[in-house]
């Protein structure tokens, strides 16, 4: 039998490809240069390849090492799963839970959820991350998240998904607007409005292109890295006109401004559902069934609409069948 990379060796090369500094990745691996060093060259010599180019200045990860450092993390992610699989079975989701979240759920749902859940959990170690859908899905297929709380519709692909509740989306206009008169807001009401949106890959964008269908030489603006909060300053100026969820609504998103806001007609109301994501093979997944079975029940008391839900589809209420 061929010797066999250990793992102390997979995690100096991960480190080094994550901080392309030796001294660094020494740092964090909590070893000398020197070791991590010869630990390299250790696991070089048993590939038979190089996995890292080496200057005076600089480090850089060879292409056979790119492939081989994403095969290592799956494997000491494997390895972390071997050591809490045991705790985890007399004390279910305990231990390290990498979340990822995008930016237009985290802010406004986050701190009030969050306490709950470590209450319910104090054995969790919850680390989040935020960035957008695409960026946190490929950070969850390499193995370096466990679970993503995103808004679809979404194609996650080879992934397995959790609905939690619905969050439908409002007009957000300048109260000198026309629009700020009107008790609901229609397609074509909103003729000749720019309509400034976050930029395409973020899945607001997507989801707001229902409502502007068939809208044909209407001003759309998008702003590349920005925030729902830009949106809403340029709102206030009179720039324009956005579309903003009912989540970030009622968590204050538009306490400090001017902006007022108009429900959309119900023909034509956007909505996306707030859900989890995680991958097919994780041994995982049936703790994360039922942390999504503890969100969907806190959301039914704590997640309040804006405005009359009666006045709303019913689909826009939380699918308590979705699993």
């Amino acid at each position: 039998m061929n010797p066999l990379p250990n793992l102390r060796q997979l995690r100096y090369l991960v480190a080094l490809a994550d901080h392309l500094h030796f001294g660094e990745a020494a740092e964090a691996c909590q070893v000398t240069q020197s070791t991590l060093s010869a630990g390299i060259q250790e696991l070089e010599s048993l590939l038979g390849v190089a996995v890292a180019e080496r200057t005076k200045r600089s480090v850089m990860i060879t292409p056979v090492g790119r492939r081989i450092v994403e095969r290592a993390r799956f494997i000491l992610r494997d390895a972390e799963e071997l050591v809490e699989i045991g705790a985890r079975a007399a004390n279910p989701l305990s231990g390290r839970l990498e979340l990822g979240v995008i930016p237009t759920i985290g802010p406004f749902l986050l701190p009030k959820l969050v306490p709950h859940i470590i209450g319910l959990f104090p054995d969790m170690r919850l680390i989040l991350r935020e960035d957008k859908t695409a960026e946190l899905l490929e950070r969850l297929h390499a193995g370096r998240l466990d679970l993503v709380l995103m808004a679809f519709p979404y194609e996650a692909e080879g992934c397995e998904t959790f609905m939690l509740f619905s969050d439908g989306y409002r007009l957000a206009c300048n109260p000198d607007d026309h629009l700020a008169a009107l008790e609901s807001v229609s397609n074509d009401d909103v003729r000749g409005v720019p309509i400034m949106l976050l930029e395409k890959d973020h899945c607001l964008h997507s989801h707001a292109l229902p409502f502007l269908k068939g809208l044909s030489g209407q001003a759309v603006t998008t702003f590349q890295g920005t925030s729902l909060y830009t949106l809403v300053a340029m709102v206030a100026e009179g720039l324009g006109a956005t579309l903003v969820p009912d989540l970030a609504i009622s968590s204050g998103l538009l306490n400090e401004s001017n902006v007022t806001t108009r429900p959309l007609a119900e023909s034509e109301g956007a909505v996306r559902q707030i859900g989890l994501c995680w991958r097919k093979n994780s041994s995982r997944a049936a703790e994360f069934r039922e942390l999504g079975a503890v969100i969907r029940t806190w959301a039914e008391s704590h997640i309040a609409p804006v405005g009359n839900l009666s006045s709303r589809p019913s689909d826009w209420l939380p699918d308590r069948t979705a699993s």
